[in-house]
């Protein structure tokens, strides 16, 4: 017998009802989780290409930092610096250049035997004896003491301070290879009157190169077989080589 046809059985709806799990999105919800949610195969987005820098050839380990430098343009000190090196090399020629001397007599060349003065008076004598020195390679004292003359006859105040500075670098610096041999009493002096300087800067060291010329190659050239075949022939041409 059928009891769902007799007594009007009709199913509990515990047998129809469907398993919960949790509220139902709304539809703006939905749109916004699968506007979040990443495509299933799309690749992540790539970072865009470095450019390496250009490494110059002495630069081994290829960094940026000297081919910064070389597109860097010149600074005016730099600029600055360079033309007091080209007017120092200018000056340093000047100096160093010697002379043209009228041929001197041979009474005079006679009397360079007689007294130092006598010889470093006469611009023939001077550029003969500063030959001398040259082969003792101690050349660096007439020139020292030529620029200490030049720096005293100079009567502008502007030149006199970028010569006394020129000399300083040059023959007093302990940096310098042309550095003339001079006492720490006279040093001292000279780094104390070289923040201001003037044109009697350098005269007690420019006397105590006189004197170590006097004491030390005078005696020397007087007796060497350049002087005294100068003395024989007459002739002030000869030339140190």
């Amino acid at each position: 017998m059928c009891f769902r046809k007799r007594n009007c059985y009709r199913t509990p709806d515990h047998f129809s009802a469907r398993i919960y799990t949790g509220p139902v999105p709304s539809e703006q919800d939905t749109v916004m989780v699968q506007s979040a949610a990443p495509p299933l195969y799309a690749s992540p987005p790539l970072a865009p290409p470095t450019q390496r820098p250009s490494s110059c050839c002495f630069c081994w380990c290829c960094c940026c930092s000297c081919s910064w430098y070389g597109l860097q343009p010149r600074r005016a000190c730099c600029r600055s610096e360079e033309g007091r090196r080209v007017r120092r090399k200018r000056w340093e020629t000047k100096l160093e250049t010697l002379s043209n001397c009228s041929k001197p007599s041979a009474e005079e060349m006679r009397q360079w035997a007689e007294a130092f003065e006598c010889l470093m008076r006469n611009p023939a004598g001077r550029n003969l004896f500063r030959e001398f020195l040259r082969t003792e390679y101690s050349e660096d004292n007439m020139l020292f003491w030529l620029a200490c003359e030049d720096l005293r006859q100079e009567p502008s105040a502007a030149a006199v301070q970028e010569k006394a500075r020129l000399i300083y670098d040059n023959y007093v610096s302990i940096l310098s290879p042309k550095e003339v041999s001079l006492d720490s009493r006279v040093r001292e002096v000279i780094n104390q009157r070289i923040q201001e300087p003037t044109a009697h800067t350098f005269d007690e060291a420019q006397m105590q190169i006189y004197t170590l010329m006097h004491r030390d190659s005078y005696p020397r050239f007087i007796n060497s077989s350049v002087y005294r075949s100068l003395l024989r022939n007459g002739s002030c041409s000869s030339s140190l080589s």
